[in-house]
C-alpha cells in the first residue's frame, strides 16, 4: 500500500482501469478510491477484481465495482462504459493497463501469439479509448493515461512481440493527444521500467541479483507507479498531453556499474 497521504485529488472523478484485479492496475484502484474517486475495475481474472473492489469498498465505503471485461471485445467495452455512468454518472478517466507478456526470439514467435497479445496491449487500447470518448465529451473533458513500458524504448532480447506493442502504444497515445485535445481529452503514457508484479520474469530478489545495474539500485514497486499514473489523471497534469512518463529506477539513463559477483 503507498504511504504517501491521501489529499482527495480525485474527489467527484469516475475512473475505469482495465487490468485491474492484480499488480500495477490493483494498485491504481486502490490509489484512486484513496483520492475520491469511484473505480470501475476490469479484468478477465473478475474474481481476483472483485476482491480488490470488496478491499477498496471496506476502506472507502461503495466506491468501486469489478467487472470481467475483454478488452479486445468492443461490446465488453460498451458493457464497462454503460456500467460506469449507470453507476457513477459518467466517466472522466480511463487508464489502459490491462496487458499480457511474455519473453521469445522473434524466431520463436507464432502469428497467432502475437495477433493475441497486440488485441490485448495494443488494440484493446485503442478500442478503450473509442468507448469512453463520448462519456467524456459529455463531462467536458477528461485523463486518458495508456501504461506502455520501457521495453517500448528500446529492443530488449526476448521482448519482440511486447516490445512491439509498447513501441506502439505510444504511437497511439501520441496521436490520440493531437486528436482528442480540442474536446479537453488529455492522453498520456506511463513506461515502467522493472516493476515488482507478478510480469516480474524472477523473483525480486534474484533480478536485483542478476540485473543489479539499475541506477536507484531496486527494482520498482507498483504503489510507485500508480502515484506517477495518479499525477497523470489528476488537473495537477492539467497542461499535459501527448506527454511519457518513464519510471524506470533510471535505467533508461544508463546503468551504473555492480561488484564483480563471487
Amino acid at each position: 500500500m503507498s504511504t504517501t497521504p491521501a489529499t482527495g485529488r480525485l474527489a467527484g472523478k469516475v475512473a475505469i482501469i482495465t487490468g485491474a484485479a492484480r499488480g500495477q492496475g490493483a494498485a491504481e484502484a486502490r490509489r484512486f478510491a484513496a483520492e475520491g474517486a469511484s473505480v470501475v475495475l476490469t479484468d478477465v481474472l473478475d474474481t481476483d477484481a472483485k476482491a480488490v473492489a470488496d478491499q477498496i469498498a471496506q476502506d472507502h465505503g461503495p466506491v468501486a465495482t469489478a467487472m470481467a471485461h475483454d478488452v479486445a471485445s468492443e461490446a465488453a467495452w460498451a458493457s464497462v462504459v454503460l456500467t460506469a455512468t449507470e453507476t457513477y454518472g459518467g466517466i472522466d478517466i480511463l487508464i489502459n493497463n490491462a496487458a499480457i507478456y511474455w519473453t521469445r526470439p522473434l524466431v520463436e514467435e507464432t502469428t497467432p501469439d502475437l495477433e493475441r497479445l497486440l488485441r490485448v496491449n495494443l488494440i484493446g487500447a485503442m478500442l478503450g479509448i473509442q468507448a469512453v470518448v463520448p462519456a467524456m465529451k459529455a463531462r467536458g473533458g477528461g485523463s486518458i493515461v495508456n501504461i506502455s513500458s520501457f521495453a517500448g524504448t528500446r529492443g530488449i532480447y526476448g521482448h519482440g512481440a511486447y516490445g512491439m506493442s509498447k513501441w506502439a502504444l505510444r504511437g497511439l497515445s501520441q496521436t490520440a493527444a493531437i486528436e482528442l485535445g480540442t474536446a479537453g481529452i488529455r492522453v498520456n503514457a506511463v513506461l515502467p521500467g522493472s516493476i515488482d508484479t507478478a510480469m516480474l520474469p524472477v523473483a525480486r530478489e534474484e533480478f536485483e541479483t542478476r540485473f543489479g545495474d539499475v541506477p536507484l539500485g531496486r527494482v520498482g514497486t507498483a504503489d510507485e507507479i500508480a502515484d506517477a499514473v495518479l499525477f497523470l489523471a489528476s488537473d495537477e497534469a492539467s497542461y499535459l498531453t501527448g506527454s511519457e512518463l518513464t519510471v524506470d529506477g533510471g535505467i533508461s539513463a544508463g546503468r551504473r556499474p555492480v561488484a564483480p559477483r563471487t
